[in-house]
């Protein structure tokens, strides 16, 4: 994993220090006696994207029989990311990675599809609110649909999260709600405050597990322990504001939302896999606090 896309950028556009890469990497899995590689650069600029492409290119030929494996970032399509009507700025397609070289170069293509948040606008406006989910199925649809565009679906991997995200959420007088988020965490660190405040978790308006709380009914609502939580890149803005179709939850007071994805929100993953026809699933992370009933679906 590689997450400096200015680092990234340096190393590809420049051919020595690109080709070295790809030796270096090669070196390590023949050394090593591994199957491939898992390549996962993120946050790579858009003037990268050809670079990038060039780099897998070599990477690929030098491989040889050794697998090419390649973790990419979401792609939404452009009516879920705009209002209807709404002006659609010019770079809105500036992408990082060529979906078609991908399919060329990549043996598999893991889609990261989790961190929705608030970032699909047609899906806000057709949940009930509090709704800021980890990867709504639906939202997972329209991602792996429009890959698959370009993508042979028997390289197609769908990214499935084992955690969740807390929210400090305000409803706003104009309508609509403020998501602030505070953190990622594991399961168990959203159950332990539910039993202990007496709440009994329920699915939310996208099939993931989740409750709602008053921040002040906690001493200290901030997660610690490696039990607690897990660290990773958000890829959603920390305060979002999102119209939502309706409301699950009566008050005009900003409370504390808990969403994560235990078993039947990955199970609804692996169910999307099977009926679009993909190759299946990968399962992001594994910190030990995860929902134990996922393992039996996975079986």
């Amino acid at each position: 994993m590689w997450g400096d896309g200015e680092a990234i950028h340096r190393i590809l556009s420049n051919q020595t220090t690109r080709i070295a890469l790809e030796d270096e990497i090669v070196l390590w899995v023949n050394t090593y006696g591994f199957d491939g590689i898992d390549i996962d650069f993120e946050a790579k600029k858009h003037e990268t994207i050809d670079y990038f492409s060039t780099f897998l290119k070599g990477l690929y030929q030098r491989m040889g029989n050794k697998w090419v494996y390649c973790a990419v970032e979401a792609r939404m399509p452009l009516e879920n990311r705009y209002s209807p009507g709404a002006t659609i700025p010019p770079d809105a397609t500036n992408y990082a990675n060529d979906y078609n070289a991908l399919n060329k170069y990549c043996d598999r293509v893991e889609i990261m599809a989790y961190d929705q948040g608030t970032i699909d606008l047609r899906l806000n406006a057709a949940r009930s609110a509090p709704y800021a989910p980890v990867a709504d199925a639906g939202w997972v649809g329209t991602l792996v649909t429009l890959v698959s565009q370009s993508i042979a679906k028997n390289k197609i991997v769908i990214g499935v999260p084992t955690y969740g995200y807390e929210y400090l959420v305000t409803p706003l007088l104009e309508g609509g709600y403020k998501y602030e988020r505070q953190w990622a965490f594991n399961p168990r660190y959203a159950t332990q405050i539910a039993a202990q405040l007496g709440i009994t978790p329920n699915r939310t308006s996208a099939n993931e597990m989740g409750f709602t709380y008053n921040p002040s009914a906690l001493l200290a609502v901030a997660p610690t322990g490696s039990d607690s939580t897990q660290t990773q890149q958000q890829t959603t803005p920390a305060i979002t504001v999102a119209q939502n179709a309706g409301s699950q939850i009566n008050t005009s007071q900003p409370f504390n939302y808990m969403t994560w994805s235990d078993a039947q929100a990955i199970k609804d993953k692996v169910d999307l896999a099977r009926q679009l026809g993909v190759r299946g699933v990968a399962v992001f992370s594994m910190g030990g606090a995860e929902d134990q009933a996922m393992w039996s679906i996975l079986k």
